[in-house]
Parts: structure tokens; sequence; C-alpha cells
């Protein structure tokens, strides 16, 4: 559970005049001159006519006058942005703004809110009714399409009483800095699946099935099936009858997870189950959030480093709601980069951080290039203190075209330049299992539940 609420905070303030022309007309006003030229008709046979048309012109025009002044004065208005739920990226939400009328009169407000396009493609404009003395809202949808910390601006709202003839122009500063969160219902949905992968677990218990944790859990009575080695002799002294040690999966261990956000990252791809195509980092971070989720619900410790050319962000080993929270934010803030990661840097600064056995789950992707890869030789290192999980994402396309039956000459070159590549990353990732390293090779959006499994799988074979 995440301490602290993720919803954006409310922002409030009153409306004040906006430029040097702060009133205009109503469509209405315009449609009452255009009536006004029926009096050139008849001012064919009659010039004097001309004169009523003058005098309606004047009739209008000090309606509107009438109009305007009734209008209440900006700051007698004050709005309020709403967020009715967190942000997260490429889930939709919705903002609520609420305005409050001072004035005495009813109107009917048009409200532009100046978001980015971080967050709504599109302008937001809503029109809300607001009678005299009461509060009036109004709804619209955003999208966000980036992680991070994202700058809002004001609202603009033009304003008219029921005849519609005149109008007031204002605007309110609710300019604030929203975070846009990585993916929060994946983590839960993983968190879930730790929760029955429990139940399980405890059902193969009542079936006298143990996993092959080491650290003592209780003691029972002697089953048949059961181990002589697990029989404890001294509680079965004192008992007069056989009993029976039980295990649990190792507590307390560390979890370190380390993101490449390097140019390798940048490449887009699209997945079923999200709305817009997103970086291989954003998947990379939502892997990341889920895996943290878990890992903290089974009692480890977990530790966080992004890095680029340098350490975008690093978050000792920890566990409970808080340090959850501090990772949250931390992975919100992790952008990708345009050049080269600089894994020489991470693999030192983890080794320092990190003197004691643990588990490092390393999310990166490999170069395109004849060479082994920079980042392989140091996952390789790394295997001489730690247990190592090294993720690459592929590239869905790629994997397809080389799936795929050519049909012509040309789609021939291209399925056998892809092969290729699938090939050397295979071999790549083969020579890293054979050097002791636990090497996956997933699409991006398969990567979330294949880390959670992957670190089920190591808590219960202990190999921390």
């Amino acid at each position: 559970m995440l301490i602290g609420s993720l919803v954006p905070p409310t922002v409030q303030g009153r409306l004040a005049p906006r430029g040097r022309l702060r009133f205009g007309f109503g469509a209405r006003f315009f449609v009452a001159l255009l009536l006004g030229l029926i009096w050139i008709v008849p001012a064919w046979w009659s010039p004097r006519l001309i004169a009523a048309m003058f005098l309606w012109d004047a009739f209008a025009l000090g309606l509107w006058l009438i109009d305007l002044l009734r209008l209440p004065a900006p700051s007698q208005l004050e709005a309020r942005r709403i967020w009715n739920a967190h942000l997260s990226l490429a889930h939709s939400a919705s903002v609520r703004i609420e305005l409050r009328n001072g004035g005495r009169i009813a109107i009917l407000a048009r409200i532009t809110d100046a978001l980015p396009t971080a967050l709504r493609d599109q302008p937001a404009a809503i029109e809300i009714a607001v009678p005299a003395g009461e509060l009036g809202a109004g709804e619209y949808s955003i999208l966000p399409r980036s992680r991070g910390d994202i700058r809002t601006g004001g609202i603009f709202a033009r304003y008219q009483s029921s005849l519609g003839v005149a109008e007031r122009w204002a605007m309110a500063d609710l300019s604030q800095s929203v975070r846009v969160l990585p993916d929060l219902e994946q983590a839960r949905h993983h968190a879930l699946y730790l929760i029955r992968s429990r139940q399980v677990e405890m059902e193969k218990r009542r079936r006298r099935q143990r996993g092959a944790g080491r650290e003592f859990e209780t003691l029972r009575e002697y089953r048949q099936g059961d181990e002589m080695r697990d029989i404890c002799w001294p509680a079965t002294a004192r008992r007069h009858q056989l009993t029976t040690r039980l295990y649990q999966a190792e507590r307390s261990q560390t979890v370190w997870i380390v993101v490449d956000a390097g140019r390798l990252l940048r490449a887009e791809v699209r997945d079923a189950h999200r709305v817009l195509r997103a970086a291989k980092l954003d998947y990379a971070v939502d892997a990341a959030l889920a895996l943290a989720q878990v890992a903290s619900q089974s009692g480890d410790r977990v530790g966080l480093l992004a890095y680029g050319r340098a350490i975008q962000q690093s978050v000792g080993a920890g566990r409970g709601p808080l340090h959850i929270r501090a990772l949250l934010d931390s992975l919100a803030l992790v952008h990708v980069e345009a050049a080269e990661a600089n894994h020489a840097l991470a693999a030192r600064t983890l080794l320092r951080a990190q003197t004691r056995r643990s588990l490092v789950v390393w999310i990166t992707d490999v170069a395109e290039t004849p060479m082994t890869p920079e980042v392989i030789e140091y996952a390789t290192q790394m295997t001489r203190r730690h247990v190592v999980v090294f993720a690459v994402m592929s590239q869905p396309d790629l994997v397809a075209l080389a799936r795929a039956t050519p049909q012509s000459e040309a789609e021939m070159f291209r399925h056998a330049a892809a092969l290729e590549v699938v090939e050397r990353r295979e071999l790549l990732l083969r020579g890293l299992r054979q050097r002791g390293v636990l090497a996956i090779d997933l699409a991006p959006g398969a990567l979330a539940a294949a880390l959670v499994n992957q670190y089920l799988d190591i808590k219960e074979r202990s190999l921390i």
C-alpha cells in the first residue's frame, strides 16, 4: 500500500481580466444588427426610415451595454481544477473544473483549460452554466502520453448572461506541476498474482509438498513422506513424537533493479494492452514497478538504479510503503536519453552500493552489432558476487519479419537480415547463460509478468 495521495492537489483562484480588451460581443448582438438591416427594404420608398435603422442599432448597442454592466466582474468568479484520479501513463483520467459565481445573475461560461500536449492532444473546452451565488462544474478527459513532472497552465473563460448579447473575457492562474506515474494497475495485478501463488503454496503444504526454501517457518507432527533430514530431534524428544521442521522461502534478502535509459530504449513498440505506442523504457519502468511491489510484499528489500550517461535515479535498498512510494516517484522521473548508456558507471555504482550477495535484475537491450556489447561484459562480471537476471526486450516488428514467409525477392533479403539479427542476439544470450547469467529475451508487453515469475522461481529455488 502506498503512503500519501497520488492524486495531484486541487488548485483554485479568482478570475482576473485578460488582456487589454476585456469584453466582447455575443452572437445575439450580431443577430440584432442583422435584423436592423430589414429597415433598408422600406427605405427605398421612404428614406426617412433609414433613421429607424440607426435607432434600432442604437437600441442594440444600449442593450449590449446594459447586459455587459449586469455581468459579474471577474473578481466575483472563482475557479477550481480538481483531478479525479492519479495520472498513469496511457491511462485515461478525468479533470473537473468548478466555477463559483458570486454575482447577482446566472452566467454561461465557456472554459478553456491550458494543458500541454503531454496530457491532451487538443485544448480542453467545456461549457458550465452557473446560477447566481452558486457553483457549477464540468468535466473533460485526459490521456497522459509521457511520464514525469508536467507543468499545466491557467484557465481562460468567456462568460455571458442569459441574454447572450455581451460577454466578458477573463482568466485564472491555476498553473501547477503534476506527476504522471508508471502503470500502477499492472503492479497491482502482479501483487494479486503473488497473493494467489501464496494461497497455492499453502495448499501444497497441506498436501505435504514443501518448497525449496531453507528458512525455518514452523514445526508440525511428522507425516509419511517427510524427509528424515527435516526431523527436529530436540522437539521430538520433548514431545515424545516425531516432529518435522517446515521451511519457507528466505526473506529479508536484497533485490536490485537496474534500468537502462539509453538510446536503445527509445524505440517505440505497440502492445495490444496499451492505447498508445510507448517506448521500450516505459515497459521497463512498468516491469520494474511490478517487480518492486511483489518483492517488497515478499519481505525482501528492494533498491533501484536508473542510468543513462549518468545516474538518473538511485534509491537504496529498503522495504515498506514509504519505500515503495519513493521507488514510484523515482521511476516516474526516469527519462530516455539520446546517447548510449554508461554501463560501466552503473556496474561500478551498484557494486559499491551492494557488497553482499543479492539478486540483480538488469533491464536493458543490446545493440545489433557483430561485436559483443559492453553491457554483457559487465553483467558477466556481476555474477561473481550476485545472482543476475539479464532481461532484454526484443523488437516485435523484427521478430515478426523473421518468422514470416517471404513472398518476393525484396522480402527475402529483409527476412534474411532479420534472421541474422535474431540469431546474433540468441548467441549473445546463450553465452551469458553459459556463464551463469539468467538471460531472457522477451517482447516488451510480456516483460513484467516474466520478471515476476523469474523472481518467484529464484526464491523457491533459494538461489540468492
